[in-house]
């Protein structure tokens, strides 16, 4: 199956996981997936990941996190810059999620990285998804 935006399905992966309160979830590996990845685990949205070889282009399994009750820790996830509408900003315009309590993952010419991280660095980039 071709899949046209692979980081709409990651992100669209890691929801319907999240909402069926499974535990883990499997997505096609490539390595802007793993620098977002790392980002969510980073940033606390999910507990870890590992990327398993299977001899074509390998496999991320992402394991989840969960609060009290099980209780997702991500309340949202959306795509902003699209293949057919690309967003970019510079670093004084970069966007506040949820005035601060979200990230924006930003793809810069200096690796992928949250708004504060770019907005610290002073550069601006591709905006690729709010999580929050």
């Amino acid at each position: 199956m071709q899949i046209t935006d692979t980081i709409a399905d990651l992100l669209t992966r890691i929801r319907n996981a999240s909402s069926a309160k499974h535990d883990s979830v499997e997505i096609p590996a490539s390595n802007m997936k793993k620098a977002i990845v790392q980002i969510l685990v980073d940033e606390g949205y999910v507990r870890n990941y590992t990327v398993i070889e299977d001899g074509k282009q390998g496999i991320i399994k992402v394991n989840l996190k969960y609060g009290e009750g099980k209780t997702t820790v991500i309340n949202g996830l959306r795509r902003v810059s699209k293949p057919g509408l690309r967003i970019y900003s510079n670093a004084e315009d970069l966007p506040k999620v949820m005035k601060g309590l979200g990230i924006a993952i930003i793809s810069t010419s200096k690796g992928v990285m949250t708004d504060r991280e770019a907005r610290k660095q002073n550069m601006g980039g591709e905006v690729l998804a709010f999580i929050w």
